[in-house]
């Protein structure tokens, strides 16, 4: 990726500690914008809505479990329709871009862009990016209407196609200015959104009056911040179909094992949740938690007591699991793709050898029977399932209201339940695990009766690091931030450093 943002924070301060990480506006470089009554409020679709608008001053906060005197802390501006837009209906010329791998619900995030547009503001322009941000300047586009894109969220994958990596940021820039676009939609995951805050930095550095949104994707459910990404539900609903036949094969034979390989790189979110609404696996094995092999205690040691106890076992493992234990082997280590993304090797494929060739020795004389599924690129192929359907239009949604609102370099997301509008490297700074010293992992360790593989002095060592869920945690600044407004509230009473 050309370039690195350079993305200034705007932080303003509150009473009692509030603190809110705003998102840019086209008025922060563009002061004398007009503006126009919202084209809503003469839909007859909600004109039956009561205080449909929201208000300039709402916002979300990042965390919700707080003790009295605790300060009020990091909110985002809350997503949603305003009274008056910096856009014209018929000004517009909007372009969608979807990049990066596949995700249930990317077909519905177009289609609900399309609509969106059409039926709640008039706008009638809209082009889609084909294959991703090479396409910019590929000159790859297609025309998109409400008609082209009626069915297309029953389909899996992206009818605009999708790539890796292709992004050159001034002609990505020069395309958007050429083309006369105005506002942008870019639906990709933490790569895909840092470049989209690049192009973002690049127009404003020009003076464009463009919109810049991002609507966060990945099926590893690892985005910092938001509640949850699309496709996720989609992708545990269709996981368990490989669980159930890994367990309907491991129950027919004799000493069986059904071995599950699921998503998740750096993440175990997909594989903890398939494991957890299951409860038929007997070991789920994921990045954030490491286990080992041989020895009292270890993997290979609790297969032969399960196999013993039931005749049979399911084991899931995420694609991301147990890389330090194969990194001898893997030559491709410090490779990446053009997403910047480790290359790795089937953790799945090597843990099945490991499996066999332990119950193959001499001493063991122990027969098993292994089936290995592996259904990772089938899981992420599907068309995404109902809650995920409506998840995709209010996320589409969201970022439709934001953009014609004025704001800008923004990504969509719920946060609380409520959508916000966050800035680009809320999201784009960390990503989210699993937390194993956590309540969720330790329901997965009781219903699945596994051990945790982790020794006393590495819980303890966890513990510390991960006291607070990643999903609260605050970017380095926005500590700066909380820290300054908890000494001003301590010291000094009410902070007032600017208006909200």
């Amino acid at each position: 990726m050309e370039g690195e943002s350079k993305a200034e924070k705007k932080l303003v301060y509150g009473d009692w500690g509030y603190v809110l990480d705003d998102v840019p506006h086209l008025t922060d470089y563009l002061p004398d914008l007009p503006t126009y009554p919202n084209p809503l409020q003469d839909n007859p679709a909600y004109s039956v809505v009561k205080q449909y608008f929201v208000n300039s001053d709402d916002t979300v906060t990042q965390k919700i479990v707080v003790q009295k005197n605790s300060p009020r802390g990091i909110h985002f501006r809350r997503a949603g329709p305003r009274q008056r837009v910096y856009f014209e209906s018929d000004e517009v010329r909007a372009c969608i871009v979807t990049c990066g791998g596949l995700c249930p619900g990317l077909n519905t995030v177009i289609r609900e862009i399309v609509c969106g547009l059409y039926d709640m503001y008039g706008v009638t322009k809209i082009l889609g990016i084909e294959d991703g941000y090479k396409g910019f300047y590929a000159r790859n586009t297609v025309t998109l209407t409400p008609k082209s894109v009626n069915d297309i969220h029953k389909r899996g994958g992206t009818i605009l196609g999708t790539s890796r990596g292709g992004h050159d940021t001034l002609k990505i820039a020069d395309s958007i200015e050429d083309r006369g676009i105005n506002q942008v939609y870019i639906i990709g995951g933490d790569g895909t959104q840092k470049g989209a805050s690049v192009i973002f930095e690049e127009i404003k550095m020009r003076g464009l009056k463009v919109a810049v949104a991002g609507i966060p994707k990945t099926i590893d459910n690892d985005i910092a911040v938001i509640d949850k990404s699309f496709g996720f539900d989609t992708a545990v609903e269709e996981a368990q179909r490989a669980i159930n036949a890994a367990h309907v094969e491991s129950e027919s034979v004799e000493n069986g094992i059904g071995l599950v390989k699921l998503m998740g790189r750096y993440s175990g979110f997909i594989a903890m949740y398939a494991t957890l609404a299951s409860r038929d696996v007997d070991c789920c094995l994921i990045p954030e938690s490491p286990f080992y092999l041989e020895g009292k205690g270890g993997l290979l040691e609790y297969i032969e007591k399960r196999l013993k106890e039931n005749g049979h076992m399911v084991i899931v493992v995420a694609e991301g699991a147990g890389q330090q234990l194969i990194a001898e082997s893997m030559r491709t280590m410090d490779h990446a793709d053009a997403s910047g993304n480790k290359l790795l090797l089937d953790v799945g494929l090597w843990l099945s050898q490991k499996i066999k060739d332990h119950f193959a020795t001499a001493r063991k004389k122990m027969p098993i029977n292994l089936k290995y599924i592996d259904p990772t690129y089938m899981i992420r192929a599907v068309p995404s399932n109902a809650s995920d359907n409506v998840y995709c239009t209010l996320l589409a949604h969201s970022a439709i209201h934001g953009a014609m609102a004025g704001y800008t370099g923004f990504t969509v997301g719920p946060v609380n339940g409520r959508h916000a509008y966050i800035p680009f490297y809320n999201i784009t700074e960390k990503q989210n695990k699993v937390v194993i010293t956590d309540r969720m992992w330790a329901r997965l360790l009781s219903s699945t009766n596994q051990p945790s593989f982790l020794s006393k002095k590495e819980i303890e060592e966890g513990t510390r690091k991960e006291e607070v869920p990643q999903t609260q945690l605050l970017d380095e600044g926005n500590s700066r931030a909380n820290e300054k407004a908890e000494e001003q509230l301590e010291h000094n009473g009410p902070v007032s450093n600017g208006s909200i």
